[in-house]
């Protein structure tokens, strides 16, 4: 007889809001300031962005929350997919998530730790030992290879223990990244010497190093800022992804998206405030793009190894999200498989730590052929535009949904609906347009790579004698 598919909730409030914290910061705090600086020019326009892309954010986490709380099950944007549209477009969800968008970051953010880490130990790890020599393409096989390949199956391995453990994991990293970026914060406040009078102050004449002169100042600078930041707010979504595994989820998962959203833009906030404390505007958007911000601003204090320590948080901060970010990834093809509209053996949970252990372990294999290949970057790119083209339709379901179930039967009912879930679907539109304006042959490639999905997901539901099927966790579709 084969094992339910069924998961445990065990995910309490404090660990689902440390998910969502934990998927949301990456590097983008330390990295995006120079940048964002150099496209609009002055600190209260770059905090500005960081405000009104954190409140669009949270927009679309309020909104996503109403979702998450009326089917609360694994896979989130492929189980809203499924209830609002159809299978087919689900099916595709899935499939552009599993092999590249979810993949394709846990690659990047493997590649990434093994660089910080390379950092953090002065440059030692930079060795190759041989190198594949394929047509056109060389991939190289070296100690950052092998950090890279540790990280992924280091959280693969600890997200095969308990859920519960793998939310634990995710308190301990998250509390010590929002440490490091708060102890930051102090540290510029308390010992570095530094102006308010910076914050008043415009860039004039920065170096801004790789930002193109077509993204500096006015609605395209704007534009491209917001871009930045949007990207820094990333990640929330995958939050849903573990609604299955949420404990009292009508109230938690709401509460676990704001909270965790306002404790992000805070920080972001924050710390950026500080940055313009110690550096003028200028300085900002003249610190070196191998650089960043964060390190020239703790050097103000902290002398030599703030490289170092910057380092550490950066690679901290990575660990975090690829450990959160392969928890809730890994719950797409399970809910999939579940579905029979991935092979069936990734539905299986494991009997002693009910968690699906198969789901991970494929994820980890595709993941670390990604993170070889180097083609990550390269895939992520492509499907941008695909991306957000899915986040628009997640929130246009809401008002789908909303005309097919009664106002009683929800538990909880996205804030500020109407507006707020427009101002989502209006910058997605926005950001759609702006993507296939600036990256018209990258986006029709992204187009191209989901619907290579479409004969798998016609193959996957052919007729097929009845066998012996393992329990499903799916709620029933609504009408």
């Amino acid at each position: 007889m084969s094992t339910p598919s069924v998961l445990v909730r065990g995910l309490g409030p404090v660990a689902t809001t440390a998910i969502v914290v934990g998927n949301v910061i990456g590097t983008g705090v330390f990295l995006k300031s120079r940048v964002m600086t150099c496209n609009v020019g002055t600190p209260g326009r770059v905090i500005t962005v960081w405000i009104v892309a954190g409140l669009l954010s949270l927009a679309g986490a309020l909104t996503y929350a109403e979702l998450a709380a009326m089917w609360p099950r694994a896979g989130g944007e492929y189980v809203f997919i499924r209830n609002a549209y159809s299978s087919r477009l689900a099916f595709l969800f899935g499939w552009m998530r599993f092999f590249a968008s979810g993949a394709g970051s846990l690659a990047a953010l493997a590649v990434g730790f093994a660089i910080f880490l390379n950092v953090l130990f002065g440059d030692t790890l930079n060795a190759t030992y041989f190198a594949l020599n394929l047509p056109g393409y060389r991939v190289p096989f070296g100690s950052l290879q092998i950090v890279a390949l540790g990280a992924i199956w280091f959280v693969t391995i600890v997200n095969c223990a308990s859920v519960s453990v793998g939310g634990k994991f995710a308190i301990i990293l998250t509390t010590i990244k929002v440490g490091s970026i708060v102890a930051l914060g102090l540290g510029v406040l308390f010992l570095a010497t530094g102006s308010w009078s910076n914050l008043s102050l415009q860039d004039t004449g920065g170096a801004c190093e790789g930002v193109a002169g077509a993204a500096r100042g006015g609605s395209a600078g704007f534009a491209a800022a917001m871009l930045g930041a949007l990207w820094a707010y990333n990640g929330w979504n995958e939050m849903t992804f573990v609604s299955g595994e949420v404990k009292n989820p009508q109230r938690n998962i709401p509460l676990a998206l704001a909270i965790g959203m306002i404790i992000c833009m805070v920080l972001y906030v924050f710390v950026n405030t500080t940055y313009f404390y110690v550096l003028t505007p200028t300085e900002v958007a003249s610190v070196s793009a191998t650089s960043s911000v964060a390190a020239v601003v703790a050097q103000n204090f902290l002398g030599a190894i703030a490289v170092s320590l910057i380092a550490a948080a950066m690679m901290i901060s990575t660990l975090g999200a690829l450990h959160t970010s392969t928890m809730a990834n890994s719950r797409i093809p399970f809910a999939m498989a579940n579905d029979g509209l991935f092979p069936k053996p990734l539905a299986h949970v494991s009997e002693r730590t009910r968690v699906p252990v198969r789901a991970l372990i494929v994820q980890g294999v595709w993941a670390s052929v990604l993170a070889l290949s180097g083609s990550y970057d390269t895939l992520t790119d492509y499907v941008v535009f695909v991306n957000w083209m899915f986040f628009g339709l997640v929130i246009t379901s809401v008002f789908l949904i909303r005309r097919r179930v009664p106002r009683s039967e929800a538990s909880y009912h996205a804030w500020g609906y109407p507006v707020v879930p427009l101002l989502f679907l209006a910058t997605t539109a926005w950001l759609l347009v702006s993507t296939l304006i600036t990256s018209p042959v990258r986006s029709l490639i992204g187009l191209g790579l989901v619907a290579l999905g479409i004969p798998v997901y016609h193959y996957c539901t052919l007729p097929r004698p009845e066998t012996s099927q393992t329990v499903s966790t799916r709620s029933p579709r609504t009408p």
